[in-house]
């Protein structure tokens, strides 16, 4: 059986596609960020990095799906954008996540390519629900979630640096 590898359909400012080792400049410089990652225990390193690639590509070949690149549609890296699998308060739940760039946030960037991912999950999973865990902090994080029409429905407490609050909602 082949795997469904599509990306979200591009949307009317962005477009996805699948990462890959040359793109370790703009993720390094992503999620090493202290702006992006400041909901984060800590920014990630380039070797961190560099990890968090070869995750993606191990998410695509054994599902099909991960975090994309998100870019515009002239190329400029904007962010990653896209579904996993995370774990909840003991639990399997598909998650929507996404990160912008420091100096693109505030843009709709992240509503705009997390809403297309909704689709993506809609189309592959549906009836199913679809989480966002985010840093009870993270107000532009959670406004994104909501935008999707995700509301607050329970803690995480699997963490012990942290209680995420998780937003969700049911597709269908």
């Amino acid at each position: 059986m082949t795997l469904d590898r599509r990306t979200p359909l591009d949307t009317a400012r962005l477009r996805f596609r699948e990462m890959g080792e040359g793109d370790l400049d703009d993720m390094a410089a992503l999620l090493g960020d202290a702006d992006v990652m400041r909901f984060y225990p800590a920014p990630k390193s380039r070797d961190e990095a560099a990890e968090w690639i070869r995750r993606m590509q191990e998410r695509y070949e054994t599902h099909g799906f991960g975090l994309w690149i998100i870019e515009t549609h002239d190329g400029e890296f904007v962010g990653d954008c896209g579904l996993t699998w995370q774990r909840s308060n003991g639990r399997a739940v598909l998650e929507v996540g996404y990160h912008v760039r420091a100096d693109l946030q505030g843009r709709g960037y992240a509503t705009e390519a997390a809403r297309a991912c909704v689709e993506e999950a809609r189309r592959r999973f549906a009836p199913t629900e679809l989480t966002a865990i985010i840093h009870p902090e993270n107000i532009a994080s959670r406004r994104v979630a909501e935008k999707l029409g995700m509301t607050h429905t329970e803690d995480d407490h699997g963490h012990d640096w942290i209680v995420r609050t998780v937003m969700s909602m049911q597709l269908i």
